[in-house]
């Protein structure tokens, strides 16, 4: 993990147990599961199976998406924990016929932060596929160039998950043609400020995040 985050933590009081590295947040999500069951004193939020999750996207995020882009064809989001896609894809493919959700999603055996691959055998209980059109993988390096872009040309401070999902609205763009895409951004630069993102050489911090985990 980052500094950034360890600090954060730190500051409000928490204990931290890390999980091994090499396991991803599959082996995060199993220890914590394991602690919570252990111990009836801890609570378990548990994103990836709590079915809040992608109901507040459903009754709040999707319907704002619409009011703000009413010419909507394409919704393009990360796939992490599955309640964005889910919900938001709920409510878009329920108030708007013919909108496409398209998700962002991690290369086999690559480690784009925020993002996972259903390959890699954790399928988050709370994530619908039926609501996905399509799934598109990507790279750390594609997610990298990404962020600077983000930063570059929009100004706007994100992470790596975001700049994975510009990665994929681009690509979406050039064989759609005409129409309109909105895409959600949900990773903040703050986390990463410790890994000189957008100053360091593309290839040498493309090299040494392969295989990283920067949760």
């Amino acid at each position: 993990t980052t500094p950034e985050r360890t600090q954060l933590l730190r500051a409000l009081g928490a204990e931290i147990v890390y999980s091994p590295g090499a396991e991803g947040s599959n082996g995060a999500i199993s220890l914590a599961q394991e602690l919570a069951s252990e111990n009836p004193e801890l609570f378990m939020p548990f994103q990836y199976g709590n079915e809040a999750n992608p109901r507040v996207h459903e009754e709040a995020t999707g319907p704002e998406i619409l009011a703000q882009v009413p010419d909507l064809d394409v919704f393009v989001a990360g796939l992490g924990t599955g309640g964005t896609l889910t919900g938001v894809g709920r409510c878009l493919k329920r108030e708007r016929s013919g909108v496409r959700v398209v998700a962002a999603e991690p290369l086999p055996g690559e480690l784009v932060s925020g993002l996972r691959s259903l390959d890699e055998g954790f399928v988050p209980p709370v994530l619908d596929a039926s609501v996905l059109d399509d799934r598109y993988l990507v790279s750390n390096r594609d997610a990298l160039v990404g962020v600077r872009r983000l930063m570059r040309e929009e100004g706007l401070f994100a992470g790596l998950s975001s700049g994975a999902v510009l990665s994929v609205a681009l690509r979406v763009a050039a064989v759609m043609g005409r129409g309109t895409i909105a895409m959600l951004l949900a990773d903040g630069g703050w986390k990463y400020l410790s890994t000189d993102l957008w100053t360091r050489d593309l290839n040498e911090l493309s090299d040494e995040l392969e295989g990283s985990v920067l949760w």
